[in-house]
């Protein structure tokens, strides 16, 4: 009788060049709602706790820019888009909000006084992302886009 071991070496999965969820959303404050609630169980489906500074970062860049389509973007019967991107090589978390404005595009407040009653949202983007920006969405309506670190 043979006594040969036969040993199976797998290989482990390689890391995905790029993870990302795209979903269209009503543009109505429970379309916003629904958009940062996707964002959370993303992060969370790509390693971060709901609770981790990442996925926290990641809600309130979504809520904020989410927020805005619905309030500044908003055109009566179109939906507004959210598109996640991880890139694991780059450490990148790219969040895309796209509208079917094109003609409101979103300024930080050059002053803000205590009584304002709206324009923080726009700084807090400022301060979390890496970077951000708007792109024009073809055929119509604009993308505002914003990146953070990711873990």
């Amino acid at each position: 009788m043979d006594n040969t071991v036969l040993k199976t070496i797998t290989a482990p999965e390689p890391e995905p060049e790029l993870r990302e969820r795209t979903q269209q959303f009503p543009a109505t404050p429970r379309g916003a709602r629904l958009a940062r609630r996707l964002a959370v169980r993303c992060m969370e489906e790509w390693g971060c706790p709901p609770a981790s500074d990442a996925s926290c970062t990641v809600a309130l860049l979504v809520a904020e820019l989410a927020s805005n389509a619905v309030r500044h973007g908003r055109v009566p019967g179109r939906d507004f888009r959210l598109r996640l991107a991880c890139a694991p090589s780059t450490r990148t978390i790219r969040i895309e909000v796209s509208d079917a404005r094109e003609d409101r595009l979103p300024a930080v407040p050059s002053t803000l006084t205590a009584d304002d009653e709206s324009g923080r949202g726009l700084l807090l983007v400022d301060l979390l992302a890496t970077r951000w920006g708007t792109t024009p969405r073809m055929p119509v309506g604009k993308t505002v886009w914003a990146e953070c670190g990711a873990p």
